[in-house]
């Protein structure tokens, strides 16, 4: 792939937190600022300012592409017709059947891992790198229904533990993380930073985790479906029907033209080696 005249400026795209606790500094100062304001005209302006500010941190949290914390990739910077085809929640025994579809459809993808799962099927791990796919972090026990409110210290295990159970097995660290059901509390920054991973959301979702249904699965992709669109689809999900989710959402990629690409192929500077684009 290859930059012309009218290509949009390449873009750093890998993107770690910088200022992990900025948020706290900035969320403290409104806080004083709404107390003071109660203080001097009283609670009928102060109260919804301190209820304000504590919504906005809230909703930060649960909102999968919310910058307020820290960055987040949500969609590649291209006008080509191409995605970042991404499989959340493996390996699973849906792996063997997934990459042999993917190969079936010359595709790439980035499998957001879980790291105990990965320590289970060590195996799986290799070859979702032999045939050439991406690993990404996804905590180490994807805990979903607590994610979202873990405190610093759980948040740290989540993160470090499955970096370490990754990059033992893959001999590299991954890049990228995804946050359990995409909602990353303010804690999430600062157990991204020292390991210099980035956050990656997405613009196209099926809700494939809970419908079963591909046919219904691939039409809410296509309402999201875009240049440059981060795709989600999940394996092992509990209906059983991952495989032929995804098949569906191949086939739609194939018929609106579209191919698959990792970030890498559209940073600045990056080698020849790094992931590229694949037909789909």
């Amino acid at each position: 792939m290859t930059e012309t005249a009218e290509s949009p400026p390449r873009l750093k795209l890998h993107r770690p937190p910088r200022f992990a606790q900025a948020w706290a500094w900035i969320f403290g100062a409104a806080q004083l600022g709404a107390l003071a304001v109660w203080w001097q005209w009283g609670w009928r302006w102060g109260l919804p300012l301190l209820l304000g500010g504590q919504a906005t941190v809230f909703w930060a949290t649960l909102w999968p592409q919310s910058r307020l914390f820290s960055p987040v990739l949500t969609c590649l910077p291209t006008d080509e017709r191409v995605v970042w085809l991404t499989i959340d929640d493996g390996p699973s025994a849906d792996t063997p059947a997934l990459l042999d579809l993917l190969d079936a459809h010359q595709a790439k993808a980035c499998f957001f891992v879980v790291g105990e799962r990965a320590e289970a099927r060590p195996g799986l791990v290799r070859e979702i790198l032999r045939r050439g796919h991406q690993l990404g972090n996804h905590s180490y026990s994807h805990p979903e229904k607590w994610f979202w409110a873990l405190p610093p210290a759980a948040m740290q295990v989540q993160v470090a533990r499955a970096q370490q159970a990754l990059t033992a097995l893959a001999g590299t660290p991954p890049r990228w993380f995804r946050a359990v059901v995409g909602m990353a509390n303010p804690f999430v920054a600062a157990a991204l930073k020292p390991l210099g991973l980035a956050r990656a959301a997405w613009c196209a979702r099926g809700f494939d985790a809970r419908e079963a249904d591909p046919a219904r699965v691939a039409a809410r992709i296509a309402q999201g479906l875009r240049p440059g669109a981060i795709v989600l689809l999940h394996e092992g999900a509990p209906h059983g029907n991952s495989v032929a989710v995804v098949a569906a959402v191949l086939e739609l990629l194939r018929a609106q033209g579209y191919a698959t690409v990792q970030p890498e192929a559209l940073e600045p500077q990056q080698s020849a080696a790094a992931a590229g684009g694949a037909a789909v």
